[in-house]
């Protein structure tokens, strides 16, 4: 095997794992587009976005351990700080969008419970 050639194995599983996640961040962005409310928009990109870096984070360290004839787990890394940091994203997000929709008297927000 060359510096340039890697076996047929990793070239595909490389490919379908980089398509996977693209094709997930895809379907993400268009939820994004087409659904109703800002509720069930913030869903969709969440998910997809996270599934997506996963399967790229996979698609690389198949790619690099092939290349490097060792495991490379460095783009671990990424794929944890997506993981931890889009939920985080998303509950500030609809956190501002509750307290925007009960501000403008939205009826069909529940109300803002406080505990005594």
């Amino acid at each position: 095997m060359s510096a340039a050639s890697m076996p047929l194995w990793a070239e595909i599983l490389t490919a379908v794992l980089a398509l996977a996640g693209s094709l997930l961040a895809l379907i993400g962005a268009v939820g994004l587009l087409r659904l109703p409310t800002f509720f069930q928009r913030v869903h969709a990109p969440t998910l997809g976005s996270t599934l997506g870096c996963w399967c790229l984070v996979l698609a690389t360290i198949v790619y690099f351990s092939v290349k490097e004839n060792s495991l490379s787990v460095h783009a671990v890394l990424i794929g944890i700080f997506i993981a931890l940091t889009a939920p985080i994203t998303t509950i500030f997000l609809l956190r501002a969008a509750l307290f925007r929709e009960r501000r403008a008297g939205n009826p069909k927000v529940p109300p803002n419970i406080t505990r005594s």
